[in-house]
């Protein structure tokens, strides 16, 4: 049993006397006794003790309920009345001041114990549902967030600081009004008014929480966007209350709407973006024909300036400038073609004769690179549908990789290796060199836009080849090798 600090207001010393050793015997310690009510109420709020054993009769003008009327409302000390007076009137003056129990005299001890104990039980739960109380109304407090709870008939019964600055009715005004008094809504476009959340609600038929974005006008007429959710209070199957929960809406709405600029903006910076990868891929896969138009006329000049000007191998190469540059062409309508997603200009292709022609664009490079090659190419493929200009791109692309990824090896290691094969029903075209091969970290990053490991790299042209190899309904796949170097191979449905 726990114990606990006793006041003992009794007008007969003797009784009171008697109930203070009972008291002590139980355990308990007795912090005050007195036979007045205003004194009494003045020693409680001196001791605070945990529990009153208060009479009814005392001496003086102030009897023991308007004593323990005083003691509740003051101090929220639990008070047992003693009385020898059990009439109607006296029992309902007293069950006003909530008391935690009656003793009847005479009583006995264990009468005594069992309704001090109760008291005491019925104190501890009492403290601790006002400490959930004062959590609950601290929590509301720190909120955002309006709040407002009604009872069973829409009467206000509790606002939080939030409701308070956004209605402009402080609590003590509110409460006990009908929350449409105090909580006047409109219709957002058309400015009609609107019932009140509570009142839908509680109404017959209710169906559970109503969630609407009304105006609030709040007093003084200062206008707030609001949304607004109710939902009922149930107490054992029936409807006990309602609370509402409205947000100020203006700054979320001003949010919203600039985060739909910004998503604008971004699209736009997208475009550009786009814009400028292709304008990067146009000038990535159009530099090897320029180079070759000015390494052709280049040539040109040479037979034009002799003492004796070689007219037809002058010729011959103002032809090759003329075809470098339908080339260049070509390169650009099918880089704009792949930018745009648009279908390109396809027709069956043998991939054999497509390789040896794309070898015998970069010849005289691999020569200079003194880098050695090697074809591999299986007889009777079947023919592949593409566009030849991009399957030639693409080649075109990992060849040059290839060489350059072999320029820090001794020119005895440089070899270069181009195998087509069948594989069911698709064609394989491998590209395999012996050079530094590709760090495993960034194996999954080589096929990324604008990701290179070249110092003056776009970093455009792995990404370019796998997205026109996807386009063909193929895969392009990389690999390194155990003996040194890379294979990339380029896999298309026959």
């Amino acid at each position: 049993m726990s114990t606990a600090r006793v006041m003992i207001v009794e007008d007969d010393r003797v009784i009171a006397r008697d109930i203070r050793t009972q008291v002590s015997r139980m355990g308990h310690s007795v912090v005050g006794m007195t036979a007045s009510g205003e004194e009494a109420v003045t020693l409680a709020a001196a001791e605070q003790p945990d529990l009153v054993l208060m009479d009814i009769r005392l001496e003086g003008e102030m009897d023991g309920i308007e004593a323990a009327q005083r003691i509740r409302s003051k101090n929220r000390i639990p008070v047992v009345f003693l009385t020898a007076y059990g009439n109607e009137e006296i029992m309902r003056r007293a069950s006003l001041t909530e008391p935690f129990g009656y003793l009847l005299k005479p009583f006995d001890e264990p009468q005594m114990r069992t309704v001090i104990q109760m008291a005491l039980y019925k104190r501890e739960a009492e403290s601790r549902v006002r400490l959930g109380e004062k959590r609950y109304a601290a929590t509301l407090a720190s909120i955002a967030d309006g709040v407002i709870s009604t009872d069973e008939e829409g009467r206000v019964d509790f606002m939080n600081p939030a409701a308070e600055r956004l209605t402009g009715w402080p609590s003590d005004e509110a409460v006990g009004r009908h929350l449409g008094d105090i909580f006047t809504i409109v219709d957002e476009e058309t400015l009609s008014p609107l019932e009140s959340p509570a009142t839908r609600l509680l109404a017959p038929g209710s169906s559970g929480p109503i969630a609407n974005r009304s105006l609030l006008i709040a007093r003084g007429g200062n206008k707030v966007l609001i949304e607004e959710r109710c939902s009922p209070v149930e107490n054992e199957g029936t409807i006990a209350g309602a609370v509402v929960v409205f947000t100020d809406y203006t700054q979320k709405r001003a949010v919203a709407e600039a985060l739909e600029r910004a998503q604008n903006d971004l699209t736009h910076v997208a475009r550009l973006t786009l814009m400028g990868e292709l304008a990067a891929a146009i000038a990535h896969e159009v530099n090897t024909p320029l180079m070759a138009m000015v390494t052709n006329a280049a040539t040109c000049l040479q037979w034009l300036e002799r003492e004796r000007p070689d007219i037809d191998r002058a010729r011959a190469a103002v032809e090759r400038v003329i075809n470098d540059g339908h080339r260049a062409g070509e390169v650009v309508r099918s880089v704009h073609a792949l930018a745009k997603r648009s279908p390109s200009v396809r027709t069956l292709l043998d991939l054999n004769a497509v390789t040896l022609e794309t070898l015998s664009l970069v010849r005289g490079e691999l020569r200079r690179a003194e880098v050695k090659v090697i074809t591999e190419l299986a007889q009777q493929l079947p023919l592949v549908s593409g566009d030849r200009v991009q399957i030639q791109q693409v080649l075109l692309n990992l060849i040059v990789n290839a060489m350059e990824s072999m320029l820090g090896r001794q020119p005895a290691d440089r070899f270069l290796t181009i195998a087509s094969t069948r594989e069911d029903n698709m064609v394989l075209v491998g590209v395999i060199d012996t050079g530094t091969g590709v760090d495993d970290a960034i194996r999954e990053r080589i096929f990324e836009a604008l990701f290179t490991t070249k110092t003056s790299g776009l970093g455009m042209g792995l990404s370019i080849s796998r997205s026109i190899v996807e386009l063909h309904g193929g895969r392009l796949s990389m690999t390194s090798r155990q003996s040194g170097g890379s294979e990339f191979r380029i896999i298309l449905p026959a």
